[in-house]
């Protein structure tokens, strides 16, 4: 096995270098490479954002724009959710699964170009999409960030994927720094459905999905699709046999549904509708306990109870709604949309496997046998937002080559909320400091003082101006205004242009400034929280902004952060069989909102006498405190042709991407203490939180019923911090690069009936072995890159009806 892997690697390196010296590059254009199309067939498509252009083209936009279809993914992928879907395919893209994450295990986060995960807008049908209620407090991935939750959308009921590598705040608003995801959905007639299973090669983490589409008529040409599915994911674990730690994948059980559709009403006029809901129970296992004859008894577990140490599950029940109702009219030659759209997020925590230290230390001195309930309800949290949208477009052929004009406003509104677990959930009934340790063991509760009901709305006005100078020569200008309730207004602006210098050869680039408005969970959020710090416990008080702890090391008000985005790109489409591009970029942030690092009596006595209060070791805050450069380049190639008696679709994608903090910005009160505001492991997280490179080669090959892809997927090196950190003579973590590879074989019985089977991660590839003292979730390595699952089977029969 080791020398295949460093014949991949030898041959992705070898395409990659020929791709990145090719001197002409191409633009946006498909990345699906379906089998069913013939070898000479276009690969122009067609595609809405970065765009409100009616039937604007990929390939002319002057953009850099993925066209993704993800049917080939529903009907044979090996990948059940969508995110891990995108991750295999967008070189661009990064999604890595959480395990000893607490409750960033139950939701995968997303990002663009090494950014966070909401520093990139997600769409649905191009209209605003929801973030989670989570907010993301350990992992190597997203410290601090909240995100989208891509797997609330079930791959059957979407049609594409359409990914925006370039600043949009201007276009769209807040969170579209790295780039913007809009997912649309399906809205076809006819029916099919697939059930998928797959398993890790050692027998756990079994996974069944159910999953099914249909596509009604309404009237003479209204149509709705409505998509049913049901997740059943095991739980899978990686640690060494006799360790009572579990690592690994989260259980997940639940069903989805979505309906998406539209009702025209004479002429251009239509009605459209979606509506979604997944309810999902996740459960994620936290830091083991020790037993008898450990400084565990009777801090964190009670003899009586669990003597030979116990594993605590952080359980949540995760309900995700979404809805969107629209009209689309004419007036004149105008085209308007007038739509409203409604998203909700909220996770209820409970905690089993557990006990409250405390309330067992009482039951112990009082007589009795040192015994607390097993099961707490931990409270939770929820996240809501409404939007409302008013656009209008036109196009004037009188002007130059013609300019097509949009404006438009948006009303917002969101709320977020915590709620309070039950008392035993996070009580100290012993006494702060002696004998037990009060709440659920694993995730203590939310506690009356964190409940929180905020809200806030902003207003937003917008033109959009596409202009065709000339037949070879396309301007596109936006300029955005927007003011928010909580922390003032904001104005943002872009310019990008196009120019074909020849029929095969288009140059690009664009120039623009953006913003992310601080989400109303990294404002508000308050928690308690047990971290391990070298395998040593420590509680945790995540404070809010504006309450007593933040203000009493000087945390001022949270602020927007601010960027400005950069791109310049080639485009080389020589013949409709092949097609290549390549985009450079840089991204500079100012005011990064970040979670700081950890604060306590010792590296900052002013907070002493608030942390013993609390009963609490350290305490952490969100602060606009850095200034980070992100600069990079986006390769693709895509090539087609007959081969044998088949066809051979080949396609390259990839990423370099490289994050710097160049500034560390201190409020006045912790001046001095910019190393613990920022230490270098917190650096690392922001700078190298995921790889800094990463390469898509796949190669699709069809002949007759019978059709076969191979995958090979290339992680580049990750350095990451220790807890120890160098000052104590630590070396970081070092990740070496590491080369996965999927394959799959598909044979159809007909042209409505498909069974494939296959292999994700070949080789069984895992991360760099490291200090299980020093890692983020005290296992042998992080979830970086890859994951840590190793090898998988699969196996997906698809029927259409």
């Amino acid at each position: 096995m080791t020398t295949m892997r460093r014949a991949v690697l030898l041959a992705l390196y070898g395409l990659t270098s020929t791709a990145a010296v090719t001197p002409s590059i191409v633009a946006a254009q498909s990345t699906s490479t379906a089998a069913d199309k013939p070898a000479d067939a276009p690969m122009q498509t067609m595609t809405i954002v970065g765009s409100r252009r009616a039937n604007a083209s990929a390939t002319d936009t002057p953009l850099p724009i993925d066209f993704i279809s993800v049917s080939k993914a529903a009907e044979q992928g090996g990948q059940f959710d969508l995110a891990q879907t995108l991750a295999n395919i967008s070189p661009s893209f990064n999604s890595t699964r959480q395990t000893g994450a607490d409750g960033a295990d139950l939701v995968d986060s997303a990002a663009l170009r090494g950014l966070g995960s909401d520093q990139t807008l997600v769409l649905v049908n191009g209209k605003r999409r929801h973030t989670v209620a989570l907010v993301n407090l350990f992992g190597a991935r997203n410290r601090g960030n909240t995100g989208t939750d891509l797997n609330a959308i079930p791959v059957m009921a979407i049609s594409n994927v359409q990914v925006l590598r370039d600043g949009a705040a201007a276009q769209y608003g807040s969170d579209a720094i790295a780039g913007v995801i809009d997912i649309s959905l399906k809205k076809s007639l006819g029916c099919e459905a697939s059930f998928g299973y797959s398993q890790y090669s050692v027998g756990d983490g079994k996974n069944y999905l159910p999953s099914a589409y249909c596509g009604i008529k309404i009237g003479e040409k209204g149509v709705i699709g409505i998509t049913a599915e049901y997740t059943d994911r095991g739980r899978s674990n990686r640690a060494d046999p006799g360790n009572p730690r579990t690592i690994g994948d989260t259980k997940v059980t639940g069903p989805t549904v979505y309906l998406n559709g539209e009702v025209p009403n004479g002429g251009n006029d239509k009605f459209y509708f979606t509506l979604g809901n997944q309810q999902r129970r996740a459960s994620s296992a936290a830091w083991a306990r020790d037993g008898v004859g450990t400084s565990d008894v009777p801090a964190r577990n009670s003899a009586a109870m669990y003597p030979n140490g116990f594993v605590p599950y952080i359980n949540a029940d995760i309900n995700d709604i979404y809805g969107t109702a629209g009209y689309r009219w004419q007036i004149g030659e105008w085209h308007a949309d007038l739509s409203q759209t409604y998203g909700f997020n909220d996770m209820k925590y409970d905690i089993s496997n557990t006990l409250n230290a405390s309330i067992a230390n009482k039951d112990l001195l009082s007589g009795g046998k040192g015994i607390s309930p097993s099961r707490f309800n931990a409270g939770g949290f929820s996240f809501s937002q409404a939007t409302t949208n008013l656009d209008f477009s036109r196009f004037f052929d009188g002007f130059m080559n013609g300019v097509n004009v949009a404006f438009g406003g948006e009303y917002r509104r969101e709320n977020y909320k915590i709620f309070a677990g039950e008392p035993g959930s996070y009580n100290d009934v012993d006494g702060i400091g002696f004998g037990g340790n009060g709440g659920s063991q694993g995730f203590p509760g939310f506690q009356p003082g964190d409940r929180t009901d905020r809200s806030r709305n902003s207003l937003a006005a917008y033109v959009d101006i596409e202009t065709d100078v000339t037949n070879r020569l396309k301007v596109q200008t936006a300029v955005r205004g927007e003011h928010y309730s909580d922390f003032g207004s904001t104005f943002t602006g872009k310019l990008a242009a196009s120019y074909k210098a020849s029929d095969t050869v288009n140059l690009r680039g664009s120039l623009s400034t953006g913003f992310r408005a601080p989400s109303l969970q990294q404002v508000y959020f308050s928690s308690t929280f047990t971290d391990f710090i070298a395998g040593v416990p420590m509680d945790v008080v995540l404070a809010p902004n504006g309450g007593a702890v933040a203000n009493a090391a000087g945390i001022p008000k949270l602020k927007q952060e601010t960027s400005k985005n950069y791109t310049l790109g080639l485009t080389f489409k020589p013949s409709n069989t092949f097609s290549m591009t390549a985009d450079l970029y840089r991204i500079d942030i100012a005011d990064r909102i970040v979670l700081s690092g950890r604060f306590d009596a010792n590296n900052y006595p002013a907070l002493a006498t608030n942390l013993s209060a609390l009963g609490v070791g350290q305490a952490q805050f969100f602060v606009n405190s850095i200034n980070t450069k992100t600069q990079g380049v986006d390769i693709t190639a895509s090539h087609k042709m007959n081969l044998g008696a088949g066809k051979l679709s080949t396609y390259l994608g990839l990423n370099y991407s490289k994050t710097e903090v160049t500034k560390v910005q201190a409020p006045p009160s912790l001046k001095g203490y910019e190393d613990v505001l920022l230490s270098e492991r917190e650096r690392l997280f922001i700078e190298q939180g995921g790889p800094r490179m990463k390469a898509t080669l796949t190669f699709d090959y069809d002949q007759g019923p019978w059709s076969g892809e191979f995958k090979i997927i290339h992680y580049g090196p990750q350095t990451l911090g220790t807890f120890s950190g160098t000052a104590a003579g630590v070396p970081n973590a070092y990740y070496a690069p590491k080369t996965s590879a999927d394959t799959a074989l598909t044979y159809a019985f007909n042209d409505s009936t498909k069974l494939t089977l296959g292999v994700n991660n070949l080789f069984d590839v895992k991360p760099s072995r490291q200090d299980p003292n020093e890692t983020d979730n005290g296992f042998y390595y992080d979830s970086v890159q890859f994951g840590l699952g190793g090898r998988s089977y699969f196996a997906k029969l698809w029927k259409k009806f």
